[in-house]
């Protein structure tokens, strides 16, 4: 699948212009950690961060609530998309839910913590993009601290994320950006 057939994709399920400018901005934030992870001598499949970064929040042309991951992956799923993509789509929420987590929110009682080194990145990048701008760790972690309280396991999560990002992409400029 190429890009504009991946828009194609999200505008066929009826995605609002926002949120595909979201999906493009979140695909060339993920396109930039996944080159440079690359350049570092890591092993990534840039084409399933492509894919899975531009159709990640595909489900929020049924809702906009946190189901939206679970619906797009079962949308996917029915179209016969590649599960490795599907499980982009579908552990990109917060920075990873645990079965136990989800149930508590009503979700399917599924694993949604990101496990890949593809499924990280666009996690990872999905929350730096503020509907279609790159943000700050500090807007990232007041919005997780807002949405969840002040201690949430989520947050210890993402902080975790951060770190390994940081550790894969090494010194990089970006990080002057992000962590302003």
């Amino acid at each position: 699948m190429n890009l504009k057939e991946g828009i194609d994709l999200l505008k066929k399920a009826g995605c609002s212009q926002d949120v595909i400018e979201h999906c493009l901005a979140v695909f060339g934030f993920a396109m930039y950690l996944a080159a440079k992870i690359l350049v570092n001598g890591y092993e990534i499949d840039i084409d399933t961060v492509a894919i899975g970064s531009l159709l990640h929040d595909i489900g929020r042309s049924i809702t906009h609530s946190i189901e939206h991951a679970y619906i797009g992956a079962d949308m996917l799923r029915k179209q016969g998309i590649d599960e490795k993509i599907v499980r982009v789509v579908e552990r990109h929420i917060g920075a990873g839910i645990t079965p136990d987590e989800a149930k508590k929110l009503g979700l399917p009682s599924r694993n949604y913590v990101p496990e890949t080194l593809e499924e990280k990145v666009v996690c990872y990048a999905d929350k730096f993009i503020m509907y279609n701008r790159l943000g700050t760790l500090t807007e990232v972690l007041n919005i997780f601290r807002k949405e969840l309280g002040e201690n949430h396991p989520v947050i210890k999560r993402f902080l975790k994320l951060h770190r390994e990002m940081k550790k894969l992409i090494g010194n990089d400029p970006i990080f002057s950006i992000l962590e302003k």
